[in-house]
């Protein structure tokens, strides 16, 4: 049985989804298919990444990823379908490929795209959809598309770093308002090297300790830890922390030329070390 995931930014206020998920069935009848989750902010690359990136390690080999954000992105005749760790990711060509493998995948496939059908949401999965069920049937990748290298190339929203600090953007928000930032574990070990340290928000919002759980802290007080996907979180026990401290994601307007621009200092979180 086929395992299909699906990523979108589309949510789930309308007959979209469901509409995706029938014409996946039309064409693939014995898949189970998979929500991660349809409420990645419009055009937010970085949050989809951090969204996929953290649940797809979890999904078998041979699973198909059908990641639906900013399929928009320019006008195109094809969309990718690239191979990565034996998972398979279908996309646009809009940077989320590189992003989300964090290196150009083995093989990447230019599936195209029927010259005479409009392009809109269902037109495209149909695409996808009639490619799956190829695949699911035994044909090889090289039967549903062109070989390329030549694809979109965009890098993962990285820390800024420095010999006494680490600074971080906030890639995501959820549904209890914590806050996840770009500094992974890793990161910030390697970076500390066993010195004391200071997460800095706002202006004047300190934390000097990690947490293990939010029940380290008493209720109402504010705490970091490093979640299950290993990043950073900034966090209120039983509160929110975006709403509490206003903090904010990212926002499209900050895209510019393949790289994140102008991030206030409602988007950072900056460790300083001594």
């Amino acid at each position: 049985m086929p395992i299909i995931t699906l990523t979108s930014d589309i949510g789930l206020q309308d007959y979209l989804t469901g509409a995706i998920k029938g014409l996946l069935l039309q064409h693939c009848a014995d898949a189970q298919v998979v929500d991660i989750s349809h409420h990645i902010s419009p055009f937010n690359l970085p949050q989809a990444t951090y969204i996929c990136r953290s649940a797809f390690r979890y999904f078998p080999d041979g699973t198909y990823h059908l990641v639906l954000n900013n399929l928009f992105d320019r006008k195109t005749d094809y969309l990718l379908l690239g191979r990565h760790n034996n998972q398979f990711i279908l996309c646009a060509d809009n940077g989320l490929l590189t992003m989300i493998a964090g290196e150009m995948p083995a093989e990447v496939y230019r599936i195209p795209l029927d010259p005479g059908e409009n392009r809109n949401t269902l037109n495209m999965v149909a695409v996808m959809a009639k490619a799956l069920s190829r695949l699911t049937k035994g044909a090889s990748l090289a039967d549903t598309g062109t070989l390329t290298s030549e694809i979109t190339v965009k890098n993962n929203l990285q820390p800024l770093t420095g010999e006494d600090y680490i600074e971080g953007q906030i890639l995501h928000i959820d549904n209890f308002e914590n806050v996840v930032v770009n500094i992974t574990r890793e990161q910030f070990e390697e970076q500390r090297k066993s010195r004391k340290f200071a997460i800095m928000f706002r202006r004047d919002e300190m934390i000097t300790q990690i947490s293990e759980t939010y029940a380290d802290v008493p209720e109402g007080q504010k705490l970091a830890l490093f979640n299950s996907a290993g990043y950073l979180e900034i966090a209120v026990n039983k509160g929110n922390a975006a709403g509490l401290f206003g903090l904010q994601g990212f926002k499209r307007d900050q895209l510019q030329q393949g790289t994140y621009q102008q991030l206030s200092f409602y988007q950072t979180v900056r460790i300083l070390f001594e």
